[in-house]
């Protein structure tokens, strides 16, 4: 398979950064973005050109057209979108703040849609492309304590089923990555808190309990190297995909439920649909 060249936000870390080592080990060429570039020097000294470090914040919407033209101009193409730079906000409803609100919003959701604004001519011009949109577990269930985390997932999987549909004619796939825990810092260092009531304390503490039950033992990030490869290299790649043991449970009961409760309420759904004069 000829090289090809990736566009990866988030890169300095997690998933980002083990995907642009993988492309490069197999010949790819790829331009990394993160808010700090220096994290990006080993990779620079190990890959040589094959790697374009960009400063970036994708909340930056000039900034992130900047990126993607540069990276368009360093290297003539751009094959592999991804979608990756993102953080988990963790606080119960009532405890957000605007700003947390707004800001978990403007990265996760918006950064991706600036993203994949930019690339998208370059894509459509060339005939072709795969856009890689990092969303998660979360992005088709929920749990206490990450609402706005789940607000800007299941936003991004609307926007992304769209996106999918208006693009398949100019032979552009989409997927939509849905990882479960994985051993990343996204609940470490990468994670934003907002100021707790204590009317939610032992709630917290039941939900904490209740997610390290769930997660088990957190995945390997490195595992996901060969994953995410298959991925873009498939002739026809799935629009979402499952990284990780244990989300395909969560998801199918999840479902079940929902489409119990659709059944059971389905007479009142009906009647709702016109008058009975």
């Amino acid at each position: 398979m000829a090289a090809r060249t990736w566009f990866i936000t988030g890169a300095s870390r997690g998933f980002g950064r083990e995907w642009a080592i993988a492309a490069m080990e197999r010949g790819d060429s790829v331009a990394a973005t993160a808010r700090d570039t220096s994290s990006l020097d080993d990779l620079a000294e190990r890959f040589g050109d094959r790697l374009l470090g960009l400063r970036l914040d994708v909340t930056d919407r000039g900034g992130v057209f900047d990126a993607v033209g540069r990276a368009h101009e360093r290297f003539g193409r751009l094959d592999i979108i991804v979608n990756n730079a993102g953080y988990g906000q963790f606080g119960m409803v009532e405890e957000l703040s605007e700003a947390e609100a707004r800001e978990q919003i403007e990265t996760n959701l918006f950064g991706a849609l600036w993203v994949t604004q930019a690339a998208l001519p370059f894509l459509r011009e060339q005939g072709g492309g795969h856009i890689l949109q990092v969303s998660s577990i979360g992005g088709i269930s929920a749990f206490p304590n990450i609402g706005m985390y789940h607000a800007s997932k299941w936003a991004l999987e609307g926007i992304s089923q769209s996106l999918a549909q208006e693009v398949a004619g100019f032979g552009i796939n989409v997927t939509m990555i849905e990882p479960a825990g994985y051993s990343t810092d996204w609940g470490g260092s990468s994670s934003r808190h907002a100021t707790t009531l204590p009317a939610y304390d032992e709630f917290r503490e039941q939900a904490a309990k209740a997610r390290a039950a769930r997660v088990g033992t957190p995945g390997d990030p490195v595992a996901t190297r060969d994953a995410v490869m298959a991925i873009v290299d498939a002739e026809t790649p799935p629009l979402r995909v499952f990284f990780g043991d244990g989300p395909l449970a969560i998801a199918t009961a999840d479902y079940e439920s929902r489409l119990a409760t659709w059944r059971e309420w389905e007479p009142v759904s009906v009647a709702a649909h016109a008058r009975k004069d």
